[in-house]
């Protein structure tokens, strides 16, 4: 199926639930739920290329601009500022976390929660949470833009969150005894992750227990499938996709395959909790189960139309679809599940997605790739031309999952009520 596209690389950002607000997708794993969408078109701006000579620099301190940021007069302030802190300033200052600091300020006072500086350790770790390996707990987290809540989303079966005990629902306030309170979610996944082997101890409000709580959790690789299949009763194929991420397509091309050979007779897909991924990934995912047709584009700040994607008519689904949504779908996940709803290929039951139609592109400030900065460049559409943005996708088939199975880390299917509902679906289907 790769091989029949030429789409441009892109990253589509993970957000993930929190209960308000916006929220943003890393997974600890990993986003989601979390979480960086865009067509970079292979768009890379080396910040050191662009910087001034220091005769320019020196020049233009003796000359002051009248607009922008970087004035001569604001570099004297800086200036003035840093040689205070070298002067009267009581510890000892960490120089490299002094400039990192600088630069999240830049972004962070741009006022969007999307936008923002990864020095060269948080690059590295978003790069690796994009091929769904790393050294962490294993668990999906998201953040409330509104509340800055950052909400345990889904520890992953078999990973040291799990196995300690942490569970959905479960509110972060301290790592290793640090509050995070007023931290960024980026922030935040990088005190959790760290060596093999080593131990964070996480601190978490649980509200059905009215306490805080501590784990001690061991820090491993985590490798977790992004899809889990199976085939359910009436010959219901049953696949579970939890993030998109660098392989997730080529693993859902074998699930279907699979299912297909034992005689599938209807297909339920489950985004429930998936923060988003990789837009090339969903792409690809779409194109096995659409017709021909539009399935992207992009509207930037100049009003430009482009980055547009197509399912081709090489493959398409013939069989009852049925797409499982809730509030922590997000980003790609709305990609795949609006889609869906468009094209008429299939329902969707559950409730109102997350609502994250805006795109993000990444740009590399350095020569070495070593740091980098994420800026929210444009809105996205998808197949019907409706922006989706703060709004998000209203299932076909609305059920709310009850309030006692939201806290647990595994579901059975008999007591799902979110998963009977689709499958009562695909039954006025299948023939």
């Amino acid at each position: 199926m790769n091989e029949k596209k030429n789409y441009q690389r892109g990253m589509l950002t993970g957000i993930a639930g929190g209960i308000l607000g916006c929220l943003i997708v890393v997974s600890l794993l990993i986003v989601a739920g979390v979480n960086i969408f865009a067509a970079n078109n292979g768009h890379i701006i080396f910040g050191t290329e662009e910087l001034p000579s220091e005769e320019a620099t020196q020049e233009s301190t003796t000359e002051p601009e009248e607009e922008g940021v970087l004035t001569a007069e604001f570099l004297k302030k800086v200036d003035r500022i840093y040689k205070d802190m070298q002067s009267y300033f009581l510890y000892e200052i960490d120089e490299q976390a002094l400039r990192d600091g600088m630069l999240d300020g830049m972004l962070n006072a741009l006022g969007d929660p999307y936008s923002c500086y990864y020095n060269e350790k948080e690059l590295v770790s978003m790069m690796e949470t994009t091929q769904g390996e790393y050294v962490g707990i294993g668990v999906s987290v998201s953040q409330n833009i509104t509340t800055g809540l950052i909400t345990i989303v889904k520890p992953y079966k078999g990973a040291p969150g799990a196995e300690a005990g942490l569970l959905p629902g479960d509110i972060l306030y301290k790592v290793n005894d640090q509050e995070i309170a007023s931290m960024e979610l980026d922030a935040v996944v990088g005190l959790i992750r760290g060596e093999e082997g080593s131990k964070v101890k996480v601190t978490v409000y649980r509200e059905s227990e009215g306490d805080y709580l501590d784990f001690e959790v061991e820090r491993r690789t985590v490798e977790i499938p992004t899809v889990e299949y199976e085939m359910l009763d009436n010959q219901i194929g049953y696949i579970a996709v939890s993030a998109f991420e660098g392989n997730t397509d080529e693993q859902f091309e074998a699930a279907m395959q699979d299912l297909t050979n034992q005689g599938m007779k209807g297909l339920m897909i489950d985004l429930r909790d998936n923060g988003g991924g990789l837009l090339d990934t969903v792409v690809n995912m779409l194109d096995y189960v659409l017709p021909e047709g539009l399935i992207f584009y992009v509207k930037d700040k100049y009003e430009n139309i482009g980055g547009e994607m197509y399912s081709t008519s090489e493959c398409h689904l013939d069989v009852p679809l049925v797409v499982l949504v809730n509030e922590n779908s997000a980003s790609a996940s709305e990609v795949f599940a609006g889609n869906i709803q468009d094209f008429g290929v299939g329902k969707l039951v559950g409730t109102t997605t997350f609502g994250k139609g805006i795109m993000q592109s990444m740009y590399y400030e350095d020569s070495r790739y070593s740091t980098a900065i994420k800026l929210t460049v444009a809105d996205y559409y998808i197949h019907s031309g409706r922006n989706i943005h703060k709004i998000g996708i209203t299932p076909d088939v609305e059920v709310e999952l009850e309030e006692e199975l939201k806290k647990l880390l595994t579901i059975p299917h008999e007591q799902d009520n979110q998963l009977q509902a689709g499958i009562e679906t695909l039954m006025e289907s299948i023939k």
